[in-house]
């Protein structure tokens, strides 16, 4: 969540459909949400959105012009994309909260905020997005650790793997230079 809430409007291309994540917001004691860098530099990467989502995010950005209107000389304006009603940072405990809000009115199971995450990962692979992909944009740094966290999801691969081999050594099923191997 850190890195969703370190989003900043100069990060995001609606037009483009393009997130660039940059930096990250962590509660610190006593000093409550402060940007900071990611753990690592695979963290900091280039996302594409779906066009949904960019849908969701424009009419959030006029959202948020609005509550900074309202708000007048009181808006903090630090340019996040996710921010207080007075542009400040929002507390983590405050999102968790909305969160479990929004699932019980949804009729879903209650779930962390972080359990999208592995939503996400989980219906890119089913859904057959290359591993390398996925594992770029969930910023892992290395391919084996998106294979280890959720190869559960993905399909038995096996039967694929040796139809695709015979197509390659023998041609589809319905060539005439395969009728001879049969």
């Amino acid at each position: 969540m850190g890195k969703l809430l370190g989003l900043k409007w100069d990060d995001v291309d609606l037009a483009e459909g393009m997130a660039h994540i940059r930096r990250s917001m962590q509660r610190i004691a006593g000093e409550g949400m402060v940007e900071a860098d990611t753990k690592t530099h695979r963290s900091r990467r280039s996302v594409s959105l779906p066009p949904s989502v960019a849908e969701v995010l424009r009419k959030h950005r006029v959202g948020q012009r609005q509550e900074r209107w309202l708000a007048g000389e009181a808006y903090a304006d630090h340019g996040l994309m996710f921010a207080t009603v007075l542009g400040s940072p929002p507390d983590l405990s405050c999102i968790g909260k909305v969160f479990r809000r929004i699932l019980k009115q949804a009729g879903l199971p209650n779930m962390r905020f972080h359990d999208l995450r592995h939503t996400h990962a989980s219906l890119m692979l089913k859904a057959g997005v290359h591993p390398k992909i996925a594992s770029e944009r969930l910023g892992h740094a290395a391919i084996g650790i998106t294979l280890d966290t959720y190869s559960h999801v993905l399909p038995n691969r096996q039967e694929e793997a040796a139809r695709k081999l015979d197509e390659q050594l023998f041609g589809p099923p319905e060539s005439k230079e395969r009728q001879g191997c049969n």
